[in-house]
C-alpha cells in the first residue's frame, strides 16, 4: 500500500486591496463640483483660457505658502506672519534692484536668504527657548509689518526689471511654435507630465504588489490615473490657447514635487508626522524635535520670501500693504485640504487643492460681480464646514 506525499502547493492569497481614500477622492470631487458650478454660473467664462492662466498666476503666493504651512501644521504649529514676511521681502528686494543696484537674480537670492533668517529668527525662539508659535509669529506678524512701512515710508516702488516681473507674471517663449493655433510647447509639457504621472502611479503599484501591500482596486486606480491625464492634458489644451505655460507653473510643479519627496520619503518628513502625531512618543523614539521645529521655521522663511519675490513681480512694485491676509488665505487652503487641527495629518497635494478652491471661489465669485463682503463671508463659511467635515469623519472613523 503506497500513499501519495506529493505536497500540492499552497493557493496563494488574492492581493489585499487598501481601502479607497475617501478624504482624497471627496477633496477632488469638491473642486470639480466647484468648477463646473461656476462655469456653468458664469455662462462659460470661468475656463476660458486667459482666466485659467490668471488663475494659476494670482493664486501662485497661496499655493507656495500653503505648501509651508501645511508643514507648520502636521507639525502641530501655526504661523501669523507669513503675510507680513511676503511684504517686508517684496520691500528689500524691490529696493535691492532699484536703489542699490543689484541685478534682479541676485534680489531674488537676497529675498529668499532674508526670508530664512525670518525663519531662524522665529525658529529659535519657538524651539529653542520654547514660546508657543502662535505668539511668536504673532509678534512677527506686527514686527515684519512695522519694517515694511519703514522700508517704504508709506509709499511704493514700481518700474522693476522685465525679468523679474516675468517671475510672477511672465510664460516660456514659444520656442516650438504652434500646432492648431496651441503653443506646442505647452502641449508637449503636457504630455511629458502625464506620462510621468502614470509611469510613477503604476511604479508604486508594482512595488507595493511585491511587497504584498494592501494596494487599491484596479478600478478605482485606473479611473485616478485617467482622471489625472485628462486634468493635465485639459489645463494644457487652455494654456497653450492664451500665452502658454505661465513661469510660476513651473516653479510650482517643481514645488510640489520636492516637498511630496521630503514629507513621503525623508527621515526628516516622519519625523514631522511623527511629532504631529504625538510629540511625547516621537521624543522618547529619539527625534531631535528642537532642531526639526527650527527647520520647519526655517522652511516656511524661505518660502514666504519665494512667495514675497512672486507677489512682488506679479504686481510689477513693492507697495507697503503687500500680503494683507495672506496667512488666512494659507491657512484656510491647508485645512480644506484636508489637513488636521490637532497635527500629524496633511499632505502637499491636498494643500495645493485646497488653494486651488479657495481660488476658484474667489475668481468665479469676482466673474459674478459678488460683493467683496460676501466673498469673505462665503470663504469663512467653506473654511468652517471643510473643518466640520474633517471633525465627522473622524468621530464616525472613532478617532478623537
Amino acid at each position: 500500500m503506497s500513499t501519495d506525499t506529493t505536497l500540492k502547493p499552497t493557493p496563494k492569497a488574492p492581493p489585499r486591496k487598501s481601502p479607497i481614500n475617501l478624504r482624497q477622492y471627496g477633496l477632488l470631487a469638491a473642486l470639480v463640483i466647484i468648477v463646473a458650478l461656476f462655469q456653468f454660473l458664469t455662462n462659460g467664462r470661468l475656463l476660458m483660457p486667459g482666466n485659467v492662466n490668471n488663475l494659476i498666476q494670482q493664486n501662485a503666493y497661496v499655493l507656495i505658502l500653503a505648501i509651508g504651512m501645511v508643514i507648520v501644521i502636521i507639525a502641530g504649529h501655526i504661523d501669523l506672519s507669513v503675510g507680513s514676511v511676503v511684504a517686508m521681502v517684496g520691500a528689500v528686494t524691490a529696493i535691492a534692484m532699484n536703489n542699490w543696484g543689484l541685478p534682479w537674480w541676485a534680489a531674488v537670492i537676497l529675498g529668499l536668504l532674508l526670508g530664512a533668517v525670518v525663519g531662524a529668527w522665529q525658529g529659535f525662539w519657538i524651539a529653542f527657548v520654547e514660546i508657543p508659535a502662535f505668539i511668536v509669529t504673532l509678534a512677527g506678524m506686527l514686527l515684519f509689518r512695522g519694517l515694511t512701512l519703514v522700508l517704504l515710508t508709506g509709499g511704493t516702488i514700481s518700474g522693476l526689471p522685465a525679468p523679474f516681473t516675468a517671475i510672477g507674471a511672465g510664460w516660456l517663449p514659444p520656442v516650438f511654435g504652434e500646432v492648431a493655433q496651441r503653443d506646442s510647447l505647452t502641449l508637449l509639457i503636457g504630455i511629458v507630465a502625464s506620462a510621468a504621472l502614470v509611469l510613477q502611479l503604476i511604479r508604486t503599484r508594482k512595488t507595493l504588489q511585491r511587497l504584498d501591500l494592501p494596494r487599491e482596486p484596479v478600478s478605482s486606480f485606473g479611473i485616478k490615473a485617467a482622471g489625472a491625464v485628462i486634468g493635465i492634458m485639459a489645463l494644457a489644451w487652455l494654456l497653450a490657447g492664451y500665452n502658454g505655460t505661465p513661469i510660476i507653473l513651473i516653479i510650482l510643479a517643481v514645488l510640489i514635487l520636492v516637498y511630496t519627496f521630503v514629507l513621503n520619503r525623508t527621515v526628516f518628513g516622519r519625523h514631522i508626522y511623527a511629532m504631529g502625531g504625538n510629540l511625547f512618543a516621537a521624543e522618547m523614539s529619539g527625534v531631535k524635535t528642537k532642531w526639526v521645529n527650527f527647520l520647519i521655521f526655517v522652511n516656511i522663511g524661505v518660502l514666504s520670501g519665494l512667495a514675497g519675490v512672486v507677489s512682488t513681480a506679479r504686481a510689477g512694485g513693492a507697495v507697503a500693504s503687500a500680503g494683507q491676509n495672506y496667512e488666512l488665505d494659507a491657512i484656510a487652503a491647508v485645512f480644506i485640504g484636508g489637513a488636521a487641527v490637532q497635527g500629524g495629518i496633511g499632505t502637499i497635494i491636498g494643500a495645493v487643492i485646497g488653494g486651488l478652491v479657495m481660488g476658484v471661489l474667489n475668481m468665479g465669485l469676482s466673474i459674478l460681480s459678488v460683493d467683496a463682503a460676501w466673498q469673505m463671508a462665503i470663504k469663512g463659511l467653506v473654511l468652517l464646514l471643510a473643518v466640520a467635515f474633517d471633525i465627522f469623519n473622524k468621530r464616525r472613523s472613532g478617532g478623537r
